[in-house]
């Protein structure tokens, strides 16, 4: 009986734990397609509808390592809940924005929560699952939270079209609401070691993050060679290389500046970022072309990206198949290739009157390249630490992956602005495709960082550790089947 009761709990936290991550990874897609409706709405800027996007991701990726360190101090259950009772409350926020300055304010304050959200419902997850059966558990987990990539676009598309763009993020408060009470009466709670918070490291990453993106952002309308421009891109830079020097002088680093000394955790990360930065530039992209220039509406929008986002639940799990019989060097490689070949192939062509059936083949390729590269990143990441190290290591792959989205999407529009604009299809056309060029020499980029990786190893893994082989093998696939969107 008693074993049948923590069989039922099990159930119940993988079903919320997985409920929430898709409501954090849907709310970062379903946007993109709602962007041209916002803009037309409130009145937005291209520069404001970066900061509608990049808020939501800057908050989520800086707070990513605190929000898991949080949870391991005061309680899991307890943070998870705190992270979706912000979450609603921020989507509630969203709806009712009356300015574009209030809806970015609202969507950081949404990112805050599911830094909360994230970290904490894999921790519980992997609490509540016996080891054999806790790579099942997470492949169910990233499968659904995978969906949301799919389903986004379409999502979005639907509800901007059909009823309003408020409505995308009313969606998340009955259905938060629904998972609040149900974590608090069926989620046990848990508690790990009472790590120390690395709250400078923390303060200088978001610095350094914000002065970054703030000067990427606000480059073509402040001017490149204006002192606000030069003065944040400035002190950005300063902070990263104070950040480095915090993170290898304080006691518990929020990020081993260790790791990097390897060379699979450096290259693997660096095309990671790159990878994704291509990727989320071309999505905040590809949707206000097809609306803009093309002139369809939100939903016929979304479906007409399901060529690209969907190879992703067919692609993937190929590869993440393949990637110990092959290496990971030659995935992120031709991958990558493959992604830098679709995407220039769609800024070739790019034009108001380009039918639609042209731009399948780059569309399927592009998606298929970064499907091919996203689990090799990862194992590259992972099996380049000691197995203790693993959750520290995810947690910086993590962090650098949402990082790059806020960079990717600033660079890109910096160059659209540069180029292009809104007043007419012919204008955006343009703009659109010198955006998508630098996305795809952002894969080209990463396909050189990969070279670096070292060359397929022996299939015995090279273990660093006091730890059974088994036991290391089974962490590593454990993490490897989550979804590639986290």
């Amino acid at each position: 009986m008693k074993e049948k009761s923590k069989k039922a709990a099990s159930i119940w936290v993988l079903a919320l734990t997985s409920v929430a991550s898709f409501m954090i990874s849907l709310d970062v897609q379903v946007v993109s397609t709602a962007l041209s409706t916002i803009r037309l709405h409130l009145g937005a800027s291209i520069e404001e509808l970066e900061w509608t996007v990049n808020a939501y991701i800057l908050t989520f990726a800086v707070l990513l390592l605190t929000g898991a360190a949080l949870g391991d101090r005061f309680g899991r259950r307890r943070l998870f809940v705190a992270g979706l009772l912000l979450f609603v409350a921020a989507s509630a926020a969203c709806a009712l924005a009356p300015t574009i300055g209030a809806l970015i304010t609202a969507r950081a304050v949404q990112g805050c929560g599911a830094a909360l959200m994230l970290p904490l419902a894999l921790t519980l997850l992997s609490a509540a699952f016996e080891p054999a059966q806790r790579g099942r558990a997470l492949g169910i987990f990233g499968s659904v939270t995978g969906l949301a990539l799919i389903a986004g676009p379409v999502v979005g598309g639907a509800i901007a079209g059909g009823l309003a763009w408020r409505w995308i993020f009313w969606l998340n408060v009955p259905i938060g609401l629904l998972v609040i009470v149900l974590v608090s009466l069926r989620v046990p709670e848990s508690r790990g070691p009472r790590t120390v918070l690395d709250l400078g490291g923390l303060l200088l990453v978001s610095g350094a993050a914000l002065g970054l993106a703030w000067g990427l952002v606000r480059g073509n309308r402040a001017g490149w060679g204006s002192f606000e421009v030069v003065a944040t891109l400035l002190a950005g830079t300063g902070l990263v290389v104070a950040f480095v020097a915090w993170e290898l002088r304080v006691h518990v680093p929020m990020v081993s500046m260790r790791f990097f000394r390897s060379r699979a955790f450096s290259s693997g990360n660096a095309a990671n970022f790159l990878l994704f930065a291509s990727m989320n530039g071309a999505v905040f992209f590809m949707a206000q072309f097809l609306q803009t220039a093309q002139g369809y509406g939100p939903l016929a929008s979304g479906l007409r990206l399901l060529p690209w986002t969907a190879t992703l639940f067919v692609v993937a799990p190929i590869a993440g198949a393949l990637v110990n019989r092959v290496g990971e060097r030659v995935l992120i490689v031709v991958g990558l290739l493959a992604e830098a070949a679709g995407m220039i192939w769609i800024a070739l062509i790019a034009r108001p009157d380009l039918p639609y059936p042209e731009l399948v083949a780059p569309l399927i390729i592009a998606g298929c390249g970064a499907s091919m590269a996203i689990p090799a990143t990862q194992n590259a990441v992972i099996n380049s630490v000691a197995a203790h190290e693993i959750g520290k290591a995810s947690g910086t792959f993590s962090m650098l992956r949402q990082l790059s989205g806020v960079f990717g999407v600033a660079i890109l529009a910096a160059v659209f602005a540069g180029v292009g604009s809104f007043s007419s299809a012919q204008a955006f056309s343009n703009g659109f495709a010198s955006a998508i060029s630098v996305a795809s020499a952002l894969a080209l980029m990463g396909a050189i960082s990969g070279l670096v990786l070292p060359g397929r190893r022996d299939k015995a893994f090279v273990r660093t550790t006091e730890q059974a082989p088994e036991t290391r093998e089974h962490e590593r696939d454990s993490l490897l089947e989550q979804s590639p969107v986290l």
